[in-house]
């Protein structure tokens, strides 16, 4: 898709498989599995989905997928199929020293992961050398000393090799990154979460991270149980979608594994999703 002067592209990392209970939250299993078929384990399969924009002369990368640091560890436990982003970039004729920006929505390792990569030696070495990693500051924060809830989303081998390197700019608060692209803080899923929102020409596009993973969690009381504040992404999945609606936004769904980006609108007071290919 292209979006004015630049281009934005949805590329892949791959998929995993989560508990569709703890990805619902709240809504019944008797509702969430008619659109999401669970496995015998109760797992759904979900993508980890990121975004290449070209603007303003800077190639712009948000999130990194899960990356491929842990690929036998959780091959199993999240029937991990990743390790798709270089691949994804190379595809699009770009090579990981020429990615000058990755936006990280926040530091969960489904989002952050491919950020590092383990040479030959088993050092943890950037994947993206040249790149400023943007991060909020209460995000780094709380990954860099989790509580015990936390904990198990974060891997300091994701960030702190990149924080070594000088390669972190921690940021406070809504931000522009370059001509056309700012992030805005949401919260809600994580401290420091943030959206990332695009806009070229006509054409405006919102990656939602995890305030709205896939479309099914279009509608408010859908909030994943991982979510730290489920007010709070309430509160900020209303104001984007509001937004979007009314502003004729594209929204791209941090984990959606088939209808990844969409338009949606309000019909007889409900929200839905018209797919687009990206």
């Amino acid at each position: 898709m292209s979006a004015g002067t630049g281009a934005v592209k949805l590329i892949s990392d791959g998929t995993f498989l989560l508990d569709g209970g703890a990805v619902f939250g709240q809504v019944p299993k008797v509702q969430w599995e008619l659109h999401s078929k669970p496995d015998r384990r109760n797992r759904i399969r979900l993508g980890l989905n990121c975004l290449l924009i070209q603007a303003g002369g800077h190639n712009i990368l948000v999130d990194t997928g899960a990356g491929s640091k842990r690929l036998d560890k959780f091959k199993d436990s999240l029937g991990l199929n990743g390790n798709k982003l270089l691949k994804g970039l190379k595809d699009h004729g770009l090579g990981a020293r020429d990615i000058d920006i990755v936006v990280l929505t926040h530091l969960h390792f489904d989002h952050s992961g491919g950020c590092t990569k383990l040479d030959r030696s088993g050092e943890v070495l950037p994947t993206f050398p040249k790149a400023k990693h943007l991060i909020q500051k209460s995000c780094w924060d709380e990954a860099a000393k989790p509580n015990e809830r936390a904990k198990p989303a974060f891997d300091p081998d994701d960030f702190m090799p990149l924080q070594e390197r000088g390669l972190v700019t921690l940021l406070d608060g809504d931000t522009q990154v370059a001509p056309g692209v700012k992030v805005k803080m949401t919260g809600g899923h994580c401290s420091g979460h943030q959206v990332v929102l695009v806009e070229h020409g006509s054409e405006r596009i919102a990656f939602a991270g995890d305030l709205i993973p896939t479309p099914h969690h279009l509608p408010l009381p859908c909030i994943s149980a991982y979510d730290q504040t489920p007010n709070a992404t309430m509160d900020s999945k209303r104001e984007l979608l509001e937004m979007a609606t009314k502003g004729g936004w594209l929204v791209v769904f941090g984990h959606a594994a088939e209808q990844r980006a969409g338009y949606v609108e309000y019909r007889n007071g409900r929200v839905q999703v018209q797919p687009v290919e990206m």
